[in-house]
């Protein structure tokens, strides 16, 4: 008899959605989350609430700071730089394990590169900072290793999380540039040039992080206060 396939527990759907809302920048930086709040929403336990949370927490998304509560992490500068030198080990490594792409996966990748043309055409931002952040993931499931896939959400969400402390003045159409250049060296077999191109692409989004300025102190009160968004200042980024 063959053992039925384990579903997800409700604890672990949590860690998913938190994890999910921070990669489409819904969450942000210093966004509190109060194990109440969270277990009223999911209608589950607080004890299942703050399981969920003390998993993320291992995994450097979120904290706890003592007396006040759960808080998505807002990462130092020098937290940022150590993240985009992980980034960088894993990224350039994975595209040389990557396996020759099939028909499938070429037409996935296109159309996703499609997509995020669509997006910056449309001037879709919230979209297209969705998109740029799944291009990384998407290639680590054709890899289809579970345990890479969970290392590239993890490191692409706390890059969304600098994203959204420090100012880019990184631009979409270089962004895409660079998915596009990486799919065409996979595309002939040519994993030492996608390795070598992956490396590039971060550099350029980490040179358009400022890590030298602090998170802006007024973003909420600003965000609150000025709906239209006129008072808004850094650009949003790209991954």
């Amino acid at each position: 008899m063959q053992d039925r396939p384990s579903l997800p527990s409700p604890s672990a759907a949590i860690d998913a959605v938190i994890l999910r809302s921070i990669l489409a920048r819904r969450l942000r930086p210093g966004a509190r989350l109060g194990e109440g709040e969270l277990a009223s929403l999911f209608n589950v336990s607080r004890t299942l609430v703050r399981e969920a949370l003390m998993r993320l927490a291992s995994r450097h998304i979120v904290e706890v700071r003592s007396r006040r509560g759960w808080f998505v992490v807002e990462p130092s500068s020098t937290e940022a730089k150590r993240v985009f030198e992980a980034r960088r080990a894993v990224e350039a490594g994975m595209m040389r394990i990557m396996p020759a792409l099939e028909p499938e996966h070429l037409a996935l990748l296109q159309t996703h590169l499609s997509d995020e043309r669509a997006a910056m055409a449309a001037g879709d931002h919230p979209r297209l900072v969705c998109l740029m952040g799944d291009f990384h993931i998407r290639l680590g499931d054709i890899v289809a290793n579970p345990v890479l896939s969970e290392i590239l959400r993890d490191l692409t969400a706390r890059t969304i999380l600098i994203s959204m402390l420090y100012q880019s003045t990184t631009h979409a159409e270089e962004s895409h540039l660079g998915h596009c250049r990486i799919v065409e060296a996979l595309a002939r077999g040519d994993r030492l040039a996608a390795s070598d191109l992956a490396i590039r692409h971060l550099d350029e989004v980490e040179a358009g992080l400022d890590l030298d300025i602090a998170a802006d102190p007024l973003a909420d009160l600003r965000r609150s206060l000025d709906p239209t968004g006129a008072l808004a200042s850094p650009a949003f980024s790209t991954l």
